[in-house]
């Protein structure tokens, strides 16, 4: 049995947002119904903030398993590598076998955007076309192409911390994506009067405000990963309709969501549902137009090996990508 290997410009060729979207929204309809397993993420934190985590899970609907092995150094945003490194690996169901080794930053840059864009779908107003993102890196470039295939974005406005990024951002964004892209100063004169909110950022303070956002707003909150970092402050969460990806996950790992509970403007029953429970009507979305909705994102690894699956079998009936043996039977008389 080979074993298939995908750097990331192979990952990008096979795997279009628009479709990455509809996988996600399958994957995470099969968790809602129990057709899969995904652990809360186990990591060893490491100096410097930087943490090397493991998430394992199994897509039992389409006899998946994998395992995503993930370094998230914070410090790398500004530099050439992307804050996240790491592998992608999927095993045979019936052997445990590898089939595939995948770059784990092209991937999760890519099925992160797209379960936003799931999110957004569900829950932002049909006609919502004015997006803010806060963050210039890889996860605002893979969120603008991804709200792009949900919503009719005709306005974009980006703030980043280092002018630099932000006006580099926006020059190729709109050159790239063809929509007004516009670079501005503050977060704030970003979020005001925006329909559709993404935090991609690497702050561990917020950087959104409650009192900037208006009715019927909905947000991305991607950035903050851990209990101790938040991108959103208490106000902003307390003022939304809140869901998330996983609620153990959330209750764990979310720091927006475990400061803005520790500071008294919310408690556990304040997230209504988890996305994949949203999505086969087990839970209420958006009420009204007036609505703020917020779906917090910490990333789950069954996420990760629905698009190893999908990759996997791609590869194989394009060519795409090298397989190698990696010798995985047992050799007799050794």
């Amino acid at each position: 049995m080979t074993t298939v290997i995908l750097t990331q410009r192979e990952i990008r060729h096979l795997l279009p947002m628009a479709e990455c979207v509809e996988q996600m929204a399958e994957v995470l309809t099969a968790l809602a119904r129990d057709e899969a397993t995904s652990p809360l993420r186990w990591g060893m934190r490491l100096a410097g903030g930087a943490i090397l985590g493991m998430m394992p899970a199994a897509l039992h609907s389409r006899r998946a398993l994998g395992l995503k092995i993930v370094a998230v150094f914070p410090h790398n945003h500004g530099t050439p590598f992307d804050s996240h490194q790491g592998l992608v690996t999927l095993f045979d169901a019936e052997t445990g076998a590898p089939r595939a080794i995948l770059d784990a930053t092209e991937v999760t840059a890519i099925r992160t955007a797209a379960v936003s864009a799931v999110a957004t779908r569900a829950l932002a107003r049909d006609g919502a076309d004015d997006l803010a993102l806060l963050g210039a890196g890889t996860q605002a470039w893979t969120h603008l192409e991804a709200m792009l295939c949900v919503r009719p974005i005709r306005r974009v406005r980006v703030y980043s911390a280092t002018p630099a990024s932000r006006e580099a951002f926006a020059r190729q964004a709109e050159q790239r994506f063809a929509v007004e892209v516009r670079a501005v100063d503050s977060a704030r004169a970003a979020v005001e009067g925006a329909s559709i909110v993404c935090t991609t950022t690497s702050s561990r303070e917020p950087v959104l405000l409650g009192e900037w956002l208006a009715p019927g707003t909905h947000v991305n909150a991607v950035g903050a990963c851990v209990p101790a970092a938040r991108e959103l402050d208490a106000r902003a969460v307390a003022r939304a309709r809140l869901y998330v990806d996983r609620c153990e996950s959330a209750l764990a790992e979310s720091g927006d969501f475990l400061l803005a509970r520790a500071e008294g403007a919310v408690d556990d029953a304040h997230i209504l549902g988890e996305l994949g429970e949203l999505l086969c009507g087990e839970c209420e979305g958006r009420r009204s137009a007036e609505d703020i909705t917020l779906f917090k994102s910490l990333g789950l690894g069954v996420e990760d090996v629905a698009v190893a699956h999908y990759l996997h079998g791609r590869a194989l009936a394009t060519g795409v990508g090298v397989q190698v043996e990696l010798g995985g039977r047992r050799r007799l008389g050794d």
